[in-house]
This record gives structure tokens, sequence and C-alpha cells, in this order.
């Protein structure tokens, strides 16, 4: 089982300010926060998310083939995260829509750090 997934970070007060209103549209809160780590827990997932300043005091880059997918509950709340998402500087990689020949509804964006996130919910009924 994985415990957490850890993205790291040159500026942690910008990146709480940053996933404080993502992760909290979709329901997720903080659970522990230090002066280089903050962990966001989800409901119903023992799951937690960690944003950090490297430990190594290098900066924080973003890996090359690697992405945090976050699952939400509607097709609405993929758009509302990715607008909300670009209003606080995300770049984004994939505007929201269906993708595997409708087998999901997604949208693909880049953190104020760079890291790549998708955002999805799959059902029967995918629609734009």
């Amino acid at each position: 089982m994985i415990s957490h997934i850890t993205l790291g970070t040159n500026d942690l007060n910008k990146a709480i300010e940053f996933y404080d209103q993502i992760l909290g549209l979709i329901g997720a809160k903080q659970v522990a926060k230090t002066e280089d780590v903050v962990f966001y827990a989800f409901p119903g997932s023992d799951t937690k998310l960690s944003i950090t300043k490297p430990h190594n005091k290098e900066n924080a880059t973003f890996g090359n083939g690697t992405m945090l997918a976050l699952k939400v509950n509607s097709n609405e709340l993929v758009k509302k995260v990715y607008q909300l998402a670009i209003s606080l500087g995300s770049t984004c990689e994939g505007k929201p829509g269906p993708r595997n020949d409708n087998a999901y509804f997604a949208c693909y964006i880049r953190d104020l750090d760079n890291n790549k996130i998708a955002i999805f919910h799959r059902d029967n009924s995918v629609s734009a």
C-alpha cells in the first residue's frame, strides 16, 4: 500500500496557497505541516500527498515522465479544478475533455513548480 506521494517545491508558501485551494475543492485537507513540508489527506483514502522543499537543500525539479493523477467525482469538478488551477498560475497540458475513446474525462496541468497533474473522472457516461 502507498503511504504518500511527494512533490517538491521551491516556494512552500506559494505551493500551500495553490494546493489548499485545488485540493480543498476535491475535499482534501491539510493534516500536518512544518516549515519544510505539508501533508494532505483525501476523503476515503489512507494515501497522503506531501509537498516539500527538498531535504538536500537543492532546487526542486519536476520529473520527466512522472505525473500525479487525482480522481474526482464528476466531469464538472474536473472543469472547476482546471479553471481554478489556471487562475492560480498553472499551465495547461490538456484542457478538460473526454480521453481514451471516452473511457474517462480529464484535464492536465502543471503546478507552480512544473509538476504534471491529471484531474480525472471515470464513469459510463463521459460527455464534454
